[in-house]
Formats: C-alpha cells, structure tokens, sequence
C-alpha cells in the first residue's frame, strides 16, 4: 500500500499571512529601497518590516529609553541589528578589524556581539548607515545573506583547533552546503550593492532534478516554511549544539580523512509558554551519507520540508513538526528518494565535550591556537577590561585565523611558536586571559533586554550576576572547580539554547523564569519544567539545596543533569513531542 501524500494531512487553513508576504515580495525586494529614503522614520514599514530579516536584519529599539520616548513624543529609537554569514565562523585578522572599525564609528553600542550561531551581530545601526554597512562587508568579503527568516540560516561547524586538518576538511563542508542553500535572488546586491554581484562565481546549479523554479530552484517562490538551521560537528566536541539544528551532519573520519556523515534531521529548541503543543526536540538519526551526497542530501531535506511543512500555522512550521506529523520514516523515504541513494547504518560516534577549550592548545601541525572566554559574547572596552581593543591589537600582527565559536567565544588559530607570547602579551594586558571558573565558562545567555522585542526578562545583563551566586555555592559545598551546563534565555524561543542544559531558565516576566533541569552535559537530552515563574531569590534557593546535594551524593565523573534524573529530581525527557509538558513527579 501506498503512503499517502503527507500535505493531505495538514488541516484545512488558510496560509500564515508571512506566505501572502513572501509571494508578492518579487523575490525578497518588496519596496525596501524606498523605506531607506524615508527619512520621517527609523523604521521600515509594511512587509518590509519582515522583508529585511531575509537580508540579515532584525529591526530593534532600546526598549530601556522606550518609555522616556513615548513621553517626549517620539518613536522609539529604532535601529537595526545585523547578523553577519560565516559558516564555521572562521575569519581573517584583516576582516575582524574592518569589522571592529564600523562597530565604533557607526554603531550606537560600539560592541561586536559572538552568537551562539557561529557568527557576529552588530546592535544599533541608524538607517543612514544600514546600506554602507553591508557595502563595508562586501569589501570585507563578507554578507548578510539569509542570516534570518524563512531560510537555511549560518552554517556552524566545530571549531577543533587541535585536529586542524580534519577540522579543515568539515570546514569547507560546512561553507559549500551553505553556498548550496543560499537564496538565488539578486534581491541582496540590487538593493544594498547597486546591483554588484555577491559572489565572484555563479551560485551552484540545484543538485536534484524535482527542484524546477528558475529563480529558487531550491527554495521556491515562498521560500522555506520557517526558518531552518543546519550545522557541522565533528566527534566528540559538540559545542554545535547539533541536536538543536533542523539538519545536522555528524563527520565521519577514516585514518583522520573525513569520508562522510552521519545525518540527522528535526531537532529545534523554541516552544511557546503554556502551548503544549509545542515542544524543543532532539533531532533523529536519519542514516549515513558517503561525502559525494552530501549536498544532495542537504538539498533533499530542505526541500522536503519546503514542499510539506505547515505554512498555514507558523508555530508549527519547524521540521520537527513535519516530522511528527508525517512520520520519520515517511520523511527519511522521502529524502531518499530525492537525493537518489538510501542511507546507510549510522556509523559509531559519541559526544564527550561541548565546552570550548579555553587558554591554549597546540595543533597537530605543531602551531598554537588561544581560545578567549568571551562572556555572553559581547566584545566592548571597559574600565580595567579593553577586550575590543585587545582583539584590535592581536588582529594587527596575527598571521593565521580567528575562529568564532558556537559558545560566543573567540579563538586566535594558527599562531607560529615565535608569535606565541607576543599574543599572549597582548590578551593580558587587555583582559583577554584571567581566571575564570569552569562554572562561569560552561554558563551562557542570549542577548534579551533590552534591543531585543522579543525578550520577557533579563538574560545577557542577568547572567553574569547569576554565575557569581552560582560559584558560591559550589565552592561552599567544595564543587569549586566542577562545572553544570546553564543557560539563560529570555524568552521561549531558545536562542541561549536553555532547552540542552543541565539547568536553564527562560524568562517569563521581568524578573521572573521557568526552571528546567535534567539535560546533559553532552547536549543530548531535553531538561524538563520543574518549577514555574519563580524569582532569582527562589531560584538560588532551590540551587542551593540541589548543588548540595549533588556534591554529596553524585557518582564518579557524574555530571549535575545526570544526578536529577537518576535521583528522581524530575524524570528524563525521553519523548519530547509526547512528554515535554509531564510533570516532575518521579
């Protein structure tokens, strides 16, 4: 018997009004370049609105002033925020300092901000400045291009500085699916570049023969349903995070050569408060892929979920959502079938690590790579701590790369022995390298209040206090020099991937967070809810009680998430569509 076609089984609704937008958006132009004349307002009005995201830009305010401005009669200060493309987040010393150039002169914060995508941001940009920035990166080599919105988005990839060549192989993996996937539109140049090609060479041709729009033969006129996140991770480091992506690739070595990937699908980590049919999953292991189809496979998954995902209810128009709808099985035959092989077994593979390495660590080709814990990833001088002029000064003489790494910090990669202690010099005397607590360098928040409009509570600004309190009860209860993976997020939608932690909070009013607990150092599993909006004082409170615990009666080597569920603090998520929501009850 024939499967049915899995679009039959999406219920009868009418499209989100985000297809209406996109369809009559003349591929991503929509009227964009008469928003920038308009001089009345900071803001883009209409579609365009949702239109710039597909051009790497969110539109911001600082909500922090937004009252004081209501009341003078003004429009809240609007500016936007960029997130760069750079897939497997490796840059040259030559990019970062045009980078660091523009953030000073024509940023109204004057930092850089390292996400946990791989890549920078910059926050405050008044709309005067918005087309000369993303001029100033195309000089740079470098683009905005489908950083956000119904697209692939930046394409992570491990950093690995020691096992270099390998990491160089998944590198450049990781930059062609990103080229494969990217948008065709000429929208990008037409509007920013004055119609000046991105790329010096023609975008790659559509692998897979059902793909037929002439203008996105990948994507289509509409696009992706949502938005869709691809990375590279390279065993046993996981710093990706690659169960919280949509496609993930998991590299395949052979006497140290990369020979393929295993490849899994559907994982995501937003929900919504409250919505119990909304949930983060871990993604599912679809099977092997030799490296000749590779970028069929990746063109196959995205496609597929062009072509089934939910476009008439954006809150479940994820991957995971098709998947849960149509049935892995269906899904994976479907991508077969596309990309013209069946998968093979998944290869054997295991996650140890997902922190990064801080301080150094030499190469297998004998130089030396720096990674710097950079906290929440914000890149700015302060008093006693210059770290935006440190990595100034570092850009000026370094010879090799940096490498921007998926827990917002940075590595100077490729240092000669000679250049070793000049750089290190260098990093110390800015506030580049200091002590720092395993706990404080396995903690991270995304940026929340006060640009971002979609944030509930305090989450970058938060964190840094949090940790102190967190460090005190572990050094009482002698776990000093021990680590448990904490994230704070903001809101609901995951950005600080608070959903793999072994503790993580989301906020859900000022002041106020969810506590989930249960993930795993390895970034495997779900954590679940254990108590709902609760305040900071009983959030230490119960962390209090739970670290003590932990230090007392833990196994060998057991980490924090482990020891809740094995002692019944909350049961494991082991279903996240079915069991996310479950109460804590043992």
């Amino acid at each position: 018997m024939s499967n049915p076609d899995p679009r039959a089984k999406l219920p009868a609704a009418p499209l989100s009004d985000n297809e209406r937008l996109k369809d009559q958006s003349d591929y991503l132009h929509g009227t964009i370049s008469d928003d920038l004349t308009d001089g009345l307002t900071g803001a883009f009005k209409g579609d365009n609105f949702q239109l710039i995201r597909f051009h790497g830009m969110y539109e911001q305010d600082n909500r922090d002033i937004r009252a004081e401005r209501v009341e003078q009669k003004l429009e809240p200060l609007k500016s936007m925020m960029l997130r760069c493309r750079l897939p497997g987040g490796v840059i040259t010393p030559q990019q970062w300092l045009g980078i660091d150039q523009f953030a000073g002169e024509h940023t109204l914060y004057g930092s850089i901000r390292l996400t946990n995508r791989q890549t920078f941001q910059y926050h405050g940009v008044l709309k005067p400045d918005i087309k000369p920035m993303h001029q100033w990166l195309h000089k740079l080599g470098l683009d905005s291009i489908a950083t956000a919105s119904d697209v692939n988005r930046n394409v992570l990839c491990t950093t690995n500085p020691v096992e270099s060549s390998l990491h160089k192989e998944a590198h450049e993996w990781a930059k062609k699916i990103s080229m494969q996937l990217l948008p065709r539109t000429t929208a990008y140049a037409d509007i920013w570049l004055d119609g000046e090609k991105v790329f010096s060479t023609e975008a790659p041709k559509p692998l897979i023969k059902e793909v037929a729009d002439d203008v996105e033969p990948i994507l289509g006129k509409n696009y992706l349903p949502r938005k869709f996140k691809t990375a590279v991770v390279i065993p046993p480091d996981n710093e990706v995070d690659i169960h919280s992506n949509d496609l993930g690739f998991v590299a395949i070595e052979e006497n140290g050569h990369l020979v393929g990937f295993n490849v899994l699908v559907g994982g995501g980590l937003s929900s919504e408060h409250g919505n119990t049919s909304t949930y983060p999953n871990t993604s599912y292991e679809f099977g092997f892929v030799p490296l000749s189809h590779t970028l069929y496979c990746a063109e196959a998954v995205v496609s597929t979920q062009r072509d089934w995902g939910n476009r008439s209810d954006r809150k479940h128009a994820r991957t995971r959502y098709t998947l849960e709808r149509v049935g892995v099985d269906i899904f994976k035959a479907e991508v077969e079938k596309r990309m013209g092989i069946t998968f093979e077994p998944i290869r054997p593979y295991h996650f140890t690590t997902r922190g990064d390495r801080i301080g150094w660590v030499k190469g297998e080709e004998g130089n030396w790579h720096l990674t710097l814990f950079i906290e929440n990833g914000r890149i700015i001088d302060t008093p006693g701590k210059p770290i935006k002029t440190g990595l100034r000064e570092i850009a000026k003489i370094h010879k090799g790369d940096f490498r921007l790494t998926a827990n917002q910090n940075l590595i100077v990669a490729g240092v000669p022995p000679r250049d070793k202690k000049k750089i290190e010099k260098i990093a110390r005397e800015h506030g580049l390298i200091g002590q720092v607590s395993k706990q404080r360098e396995h903690s991270m928040a995304c940026v929340a209040l006060p640009t971002c409009p979609l944030a509930m509570a305090e989450a970058e600004r938060f964190l840094p206090g949090l940790v102190s309190r967190v460090e005190a009860i572990m050094d009482k209860h002698g776990v000093g020099d021990e680590h448990i993976v904490l994230r704070v997020n903001g809101c609901p939608n995951g950005c600080g991937r608070s959903m793999l932690a072994e503790i993580g909070l989301v906020g859900k009013a000022i002041g106020r967070y969810n506590l989930f607990a249960g993930g795993n150092r390895i970034g495997t599993r779900i954590p679940r809810l254990y108590k709902e909006n609760i305040t900071e004082p009983e959030i230490i409170a119960i962390l209090e009680d739970w670290i003590g615990d932990w230090a007392r009666n833990r196994r060998p080597d057991e980490g924090f998430g482990d020891y809740a569920v094995r002692t019944g603090i909350v049961q494991p998520v082991l279903d996240p569509p079915r069991d996310f929501w479950k109460s804590t009850a043992a």
